[in-house]
């Protein structure tokens, strides 16, 4: 479903800032799979995420989606096949439009969208009953502008619309990092559920060890612009923070020793 082949990038190259974020970066993801991303800051778990949705071009290298070749293709032309949450809950909407609105933005991404009615009757009461199954009470608030919503109810929405149109690829971005603890579990949750009912191919980096090993198929660690550690199937379902925190100081100490 993805592949990522032998990608580089600096960042700042040529002056005293020069920072290399990614190198020599390959990662292979099967068609379902859903992949929890770790590493200490910096290590390029967000740029590698950029890099897939086109915020940055790589310096060399390839990124294939189930055939398409999107190394070159500009940010707004890979809509149509990824969704994405970020971080900031303010992130991925239009805060002055309703719910009903951004939803119908969110159906529309990536087509040509021309000159009919906003949001048809059938369309509404579609939206109407997928923010009903996010069991928040908000399908009586399909008006209401996400601006006025919680952090955690604006996440949700985000999420909905991002997996509206079943995308090739979903990236989370540490989602929930924003979010209080309660907040933050229950939109694990629901992210569990959508990706595992629609089998959405998935990445998502987080900076919790905990959830990192609870959720998702498959676990990378990356360090120093690269994958380092990849776990899946059964060794994943038996790992532990412990197992991870001493793979982590293994491949910090390692590092240490190669400079």
């Amino acid at each position: 479903m993805l592949e990522l082949k032998n990608l580089y990038k600096t960042f700042n190259a040529g002056t005293v800032n020069e920072k290399r974020a990614i190198e020599d970066l390959s990662l292979t993801l099967e068609d379902g799979e859903f992949v929890t991303v770790i590493g200490s800051n910096g290590s390029g778990k967000s740029t590698m995420l950029n890099l897939i949705a086109g915020v940055f071009s790589p310096d060399s290298g390839k990124i294939l989606l189930n055939g398409h070749d999107l190394t070159n293709l500009p940010e707004h032309k890979r809509a149509k096949y990824l969704g994405r949450v970020f971080q900031d809950p303010m992130m991925g909407t239009a805060a002055t439009m309703g719910i009903d609105e951004n939803l119908a933005l969110a159906y529309r991404r990536g087509t040509n969208r021309g000159l009919k009615v906003g949001i048809t009757p059938k369309e509404r009461e579609e939206y109407r009953e997928k923010v009903a199954s996010l069991d928040l009470g908000l399908e009586y608030r399909m008006t209401s502008k996400i601006g006025l919503l919680s952090g955690g109810q604006r996440q949700a929405i985000t999420l909905l619309m991002a997996t509206l149109k079943k995308p090739e690829l979903l990236l989370l971005d540490e989602h929930t990092a924003a979010l209080d603890p309660k907040t933050a579990d229950k939109v694990l949750k629901l992210t569990d559920e959508i990706v595992n009912r629609d089998q959405l191919t998935t990445l998502m980096v987080t900076h919790n060890m905990k959830n990192a090993i609870e959720y998702g198929n498959r676990l990378i660690m990356m360090d120093a612009g690269k994958v380092v550690v990849d776990i899946r199937g059964e060794e994943k379902k038996h790992l532990t923070v412990q197992d991870l925190l001493e793979k982590f100081e293994i491949e910090n100490d390692s590092m240490l020793l190669a400079d």
